[in-house]
């Protein structure tokens, strides 16, 4: 608890692995971690077991399965946070490469399961999903490129990422998947507005995205259908989103109590993308809140000590991950209260989801090892010198 207030301790470079780990991660990130996936074991418990009776399932069919999941993801997470950046960027060359391969596949061997969007890989026990896995390593990687852009005589890095950005898109847009689009390009911007984008650029990046939304919207019809069902002044109580807003409403500051919610019963995806709606109908706006400032803990926590990083590709890659993070737990909540149109994307460590809550550990994984104390100075050291 000491080195929790007061923060780490100098670390020697002889010490072993695991007491070196242990003095130099940011402890206040991994307990936020560990508090939202034992917040989504407990959610699971009050909007699992409906899904698992339509399906002839155990009771807590689902709830085992994610508390598997999560204690793999769990593991993945601290043996990831353990590796040196270097090994870190070099394992994430080698699972988006794979990652990518798999997306390009999507249209050939791929299944949407009666959702309307091919993004999965059915396994028979279990499906897969790419885009969770190429997220990580796509920011990795592009920030790899961004840092080599910026060494003497180093490659067009920008270029290289903006190119590979574009194919990822053009790939999800196919499934159709324009939350997880949205979300590899907003992870490309932050972390070349950080290397150092001029704004205009990035207006005019912004723009060219809208403009692609509106083809989008004439050409999709499931993107289309998405769209208006957010735009329309009123929202069908039959929907998914007319659901988790009356059962936000019912929750109240307190909660209706536990097990007394009934949006559970309604929503066929209230374990998934709409498992806030669950916590917000039981447990009230308390553990929402309790939820979004977890989050907003593990991002704050996670950019103040990348601020003293001096590395340009640790600090590039540490932001778009923590970005990512953050903007996906922004999506999910933002349609559930409707202040998004529908995405079909998860909360990270809370829903239910293999694919989601795995590729989430090794996100944060990396986070871990990119925001670990290392024996250096502050960066603001190099601007003073510089000046003198």
């Amino acid at each position: 608890m000491t080195e929790m207030v007061h923060g780490t301790l100098p670390v020697a470079a002889g010490d072993p692995v695991l007491p070196r780990w242990w003095r130099t991660i940011d402890k206040w990130t991994m307990s936020c971690i560990l508090i939202l996936f034992g917040i989504g074991l407990l959610l699971g418990f009050a909007a699992s077991p409906p899904l698992a009776s339509k399906n002839g399932l155990d009771a807590f069919h689902y709830v085992t399965r994610q508390f598997a999941f999560g204690s793999l993801a769990l593991v993945v997470m601290m043996a990831v946070s353990m590796m040196s950046p270097t090994l870190v960027r070099r394992l994430a060359v080698i699972g988006f490469a794979a990652s990518l391969a798999a997306l390009m596949l999507l249209p050939v061997f791929g299944t949407d399961f009666g959702k309307g969007a091919v993004r999965w890989y059915s396994l028979g026990f279990a499906s897969v999903q790419p885009s969770e896995f190429l997220k990580p390593g796509f920011v990795v990687v592009a920030a790899w490129f961004m840092a080599a852009s910026q060494e003497l005589n180093g490659p067009p890095g920008r270029t290289y990422s903006f190119v590979l950005a574009l194919i990822i898109v053009a790939f999800l847009a196919m499934q159709p998947d324009f939350g997880q689009a949205c979300l590899v390009l907003f992870s490309w911007g932050i972390m070349y507005f950080v290397a150092g984008a001029p704004m205009a650029l990035l207006l005019g990046l912004a723009g060219a995205a809208v403009a692609a939304g509106a083809v989008a919207y004439e050409q999709s019809e499931h993107f289309a259908r998405r769209i208006d069902g957010f735009l329309s002044p009123e929202v069908d109580p039959r929907t998914q989103l007319g659901y988790a807003t009356n059962a936000i409403r019912e929750g109240g500051f307190f909660g209706t109590g536990v097990g007394e919610g009934t949006v559970k019963w309604s929503l066929p995806d209230a374990h998934t993308d709409f498992i806030i709606a669950v916590a917000a109908e039981e447990y009230g706006l308390i553990l929402v809140l309790v939820i979004i400032a977890l989050y907003c803990t593990v991002v704050i926590r996670s950019l103040i000590r990348l601020m003293r990083e001096r590395d340009p590709f640790i600090r590039l890659a540490g932001t778009g991950l923590a970005c990512s993070f953050a903007v996906q737990a922004m999506i999910n909540m933002g349609v559930a209260v409707r202040l998004l149109p529908a995405k079909g994307m998860t909360l990270p460590f809370v829903s239910y989801g293999g694919s989601s809550v795995i590729a989430s550990g090794i996100a944060v994984g990396m986070l871990l090892a990119f925001t670990r104390s290392r024996p250096q100075g502050e960066i603001g050291d190099i601007l003073f010198r510089k000046g003198r």
